[in-house]
């Protein structure tokens, strides 16, 4: 066994990435094959992860393993980590990044919505680190934990609750599991993105007046002032595991947001409160009241009025980063569809 920082070159160390077919996570994965890294990516969907093999091959000349494995699923979870481990002779470095995001008033959601976020995002991180603990302890490189938090963790976002409580558990994990494995050669570092260009608003899921959520939530994901280009935030957060930091907050709006609920946070709460007003009402749409529907049954809904103009200016590069990471054919439906 090794200490913390013996060893910062990743060339030839194991990679696993969760949620690694499409968007963030296939991102990841990519920064770390051009490091050198043995990847393996996991994701739900079978012919979605091929298709992301292809372009991780197509862009860094390695070839990903690839398993099919549902994050909620804790024996599959046990097993696919078993597989990789034997496949690539061990593991060094995991990164949960596995996730789903539901954009809706919590007066249109109901439990099952909340549920459904902690099982993938939570539950899963839980789960994809148990299982990945033992193999990381034998890395005679030091094994590297990485877990993929979220601005929503750091201040709670309107019409993004349950991806928010979830993601806020996934940061208190990061935490509690870095201080909990200090000085056994294990490293944790949670990352915290903002808005990215990734291409996600259209495998997100939309509740009450959903054509105008995913106007609002596809514009402003894809603000090229507020929002960051996918690339260079999974670069940011390969480097941060190599160096083996504890906490990184992607974006300047996630930093002053997050440093602004540290030291107010009830002004920024109440100011998240008058946010709140300008977002859609919690009535559902002619014919879809109750039903959570996915940003790719939305793109096309025609839209009059401001919404439409937001979605416009806000939109085109998040929908070339859809197209560029693997976004566009719909995804697996949660119990919550």
């Amino acid at each position: 066994m090794v200490g913390i920082g013996s060893k910062k070159d990743l060339s030839g160390q194991s990679a696993l990435v969760t949620g690694g077919s499409r968007g963030l996570g296939l991102l990841i994965a990519a920064r770390l094959a051009v490091r050198g890294c043995q990847v393996a990516i996991l994701a739900r969907d079978e012919e979605e992860l091929d298709r992301a093999a292809q372009w991780i091959e197509r862009h860094t000349s390695v070839v990903p393993l690839t398993q099919v494995c549902d994050v909620r699923d804790e024996a599959a979870v046990a097993e696919a980590v078993r597989r990789v481990s034997t496949e690539q002779n061990g593991l060094d470095v995991v990164v949960a990044n596995a996730g789903v995001i539901q954009v809706a008033p919590v007066a249109a959601l109901d439990a099952d919505a909340f549920h459904d976020a902690m099982a993938t995002i939570f539950d899963g991180a839980v789960q994809v680190s148990l299982a990945a603990l033992p193999h990381l302890r034998e890395s005679s490189a030091g094994g590297r934990l990485g877990l993929i938090g979220s601005v929503g963790a750091l201040l709670a976002v309107p019409h993004l609750l349950p991806y928010s409580c979830a993601k806020a558990a996934v940061g208190a994990l990061g935490e509690g599991l870095r201080s909990e494995l200090a000085g056994t050669g294990v490293s944790v570092t949670t990352a915290h993105p903002g808005l990215m260009r990734t291409g996600s608003h259209l495998q997100a899921e939309f509740g009450g007046e959903a054509s105008r959520e995913f106007a609002w939530f596809s514009g402003l994901s894809g603000a090229p002032i507020v929002s960051m280009d996918a690339e260079r935030a999974a670069e940011r957060i390969v480097r941060a595991l190599e160096r083996r930091r504890i906490r990184i907050v992607l974006t300047p709006t996630a930093r002053a947001a997050d440093l602004a609920h540290g030291v107010a946070p009830t002004a920024v709460t109440r100011l998240a409160g008058v946010a709140n007003r300008f977002l859609p009402a919690a009535g559902g749409e002619a014919g879809t009241e109750g039903r959570i529907r996915q940003g790719h049954a939305l793109k096309d809904v025609p839209r009059g009025g401001w919404t439409e103009k937001v979605r416009r200016l806000g939109s085109a590069m998040n929908d070339r980063a859809a197209r560029r990471y693997n976004q566009m054919t719909p995804g697996p439906p949660t119990s919550a569809s």
